[in-house]
């Protein structure tokens, strides 16, 4: 028996082969960046933590909410910003020449809205005046809507947004106290379908990953490091006109996030605090929704926020798509390991990577308020979001949505 289990028993405790110290270190490297970004997150601030502005010097806030064929959407976002706490408020809903009711709707709210007021509606439907070439849609609509505003404060939101009582009240106020010049949330984004469980929180962690915590973003001095949640942005007047408002920023398929650099350009404070218990949004409903949607801004949008030279510009449609699959790699390395094409680190490196990135998605997805076992289905979200990023890639500057075609500049010179 003694000789038995001599031979069972491993040569060298696996551990303490010094052979094995560059994959356990190779792993830990691996491990470092998805902990920092944790760090740096726990950071960021809450919405919670500003009063709501509900009396004494209560500016009026112009809400703009442009709606093209929104008609699932428009009645319920129109009722949640109108249950608003803040006191001083009017909505103008620019009818993005619309096909489907959306008007109608929008109408009837305020219908609503004037009933209970005993005949005066903060509610305005106005039509968008034809687009013009070189503009997008959205931009046109902020524009002809902020044209229109009688507020001290703008506030643009998108109608498949859903507000909490609270949220006007509560920026006004982090707006004042941070001396922020444009501010936005990041809110909760609902996920109701498979293809959106999979692929909503990926994305949206791959994009927190390359900004960091929202409050060394926010702290940022640099036009690249700078984004915006164009569902919801709160801006001073004076500011808006200061950056030329949506004009400036008219033909690029981010507005939002070109929008916060142009004002960071400018010298002027671009900042955004977390409100995943005061604004939801449910982007897209379908796998070809999340197609469109993210292939339509992913690369336009990634071309605003890379330092790139003519050299890296020039790479950049090839290498795009290999960002989105990093994840993936210690499962690669794993495979390889296992299959004997590389040797025993890669099964150390390989299996600790892979532990270490399976918790980190885990608690990614956690976070989105799904089953944490979602996140095991990170694999499968890298190799479609890749395939999105491809698919941007090829198409480059050319993006179309909602019927319409566009061409999108880019801030690079």
């Amino acid at each position: 028996m003694t000789q038995v289990r001599r031979a069972l028993r491993p040569a060298h405790p696996p551990l303490l082969v010094a052979e094995h110290w560059p994959a356990l270190l190779g792993a830990g490297l691996w491990a470092l960046p998805m902990l920092v970004v944790a760090l740096r997150f726990r950071n960021s601030r809450r919405l919670d933590e500003y009063a709501q502005r509900v009396e004494g010097d209560t500016p009026l806030v112009s809400v703009v909410i442009p709606a093209r064929d929104e008609a699932h959407n428009i009645g319920d976002c129109l009722r949640s910003v109108l249950a608003s706490s803040y006191p001083a408020l009017e909505v103008i809903v620019v009818d993005d020449h619309s096909s489907d009711g959306t008007a109608d709707i929008a109408r009837g709210v305020a219908g609503e809205d004037a009933a209970r007021r005993g005949g005066q509606s903060r509610v305005r439907v106005v039509p968008a005046p034809p687009l013009p070439d070189g503009w997008f849609g959205k931009q046109w609509a902020c524009h002809s809507g902020a044209q229109q505003a009688g507020g001290a404060l703008l506030l643009f939101t998108d109608a498949d947004t859903r507000h909490g009582s609270e949220l006007i009240a509560r920026s006004v106020t982090a707006r004042e106290q941070r001396g922020a010049d444009l501010f936005t949330v990041a809110g909760h984004q609902a996920a109701v379908s498979f293809w959106e469980k999979v692929l909503q929180p990926y994305v949206m962690s791959i994009l927190l990953a390359r900004y960091g915590g929202l409050e060394t973003m926010s702290r940022s001095t640099r036009p690249v490091d700078k984004i915006a949640n164009g569902q919801y942005v709160l801006t001073a007047r004076e500011a808006y006109a200061r950056a030329g408002g949506h004009e400036a920023v008219r033909a690029h398929v981010a507005e939002d996030l070109r929008l916060a650099q142009r004002y960071t350009e400018l010298g002027m404070s671009a900042q955004m605090v977390l409100a995943q218990d005061h604004l939801s949004t449910r982007m897209y409903t379908s796998l070809g929704e999340i197609w469109r949607g993210w292939g339509k801004n992913v690369y336009a949008a990634g071309r605003d926020t890379l330092p790139l030279g003519a050299i890296g510009r020039a790479a950049l449609p090839f290498v795009f798509p290999l960002p989105a699959l990093l994840p993936v790699f210690p499962i690669v390395v794993l495979a390889l390991g296992l299959s004997g094409v590389l040797g025993d680190w890669a099964l150390w490196f390989g299996t600790i990577g892979s532990a270490t990135s399976v918790l980190y998605w885990m608690g990614s997805y956690a976070y989105a308020r799904l089953n944490p076992l979602w996140g095991l289905s990170y694999p499968l979200a890298a190799v479609m979001f890749s395939a999105i990023c491809a698919t941007a890639a090829w198409r480059g500057s050319r993006v179309a949505w909602k019927g319409r075609g566009y061409h999108s500049v880019s801030a690079a010179p």
